[in-house]
């Protein structure tokens, strides 16, 4: 089934791959950002230094 989009057609496919290309860049960006801050603990993890969510309240 083809759909008529009419005069705009090229407006409303361009803001259709438009809004698809940002959400793309987005998702990568919060992939690489995920992976660096768990590189980032891992190396902080490492040094002995830990999150203060991981401990109990009888840890203090």
């Amino acid at each position: 089934m083809i759909m008529s989009l009419g005069p705009y057609a090229s407006f409303i496919v361009t803001s259709y791959a438009a809004a698809a290309l940002v959400v793309v860049v987005l998702i990568g960006w919060i992939a690489l950002d995920y992976r660096s801050q768990t590189q980032r603990l891992r190396e902080l993890e490492e040094r002995g230094i830990t999150r203060r969510s991981g401990r109990n309240a009888t840890d203090l």
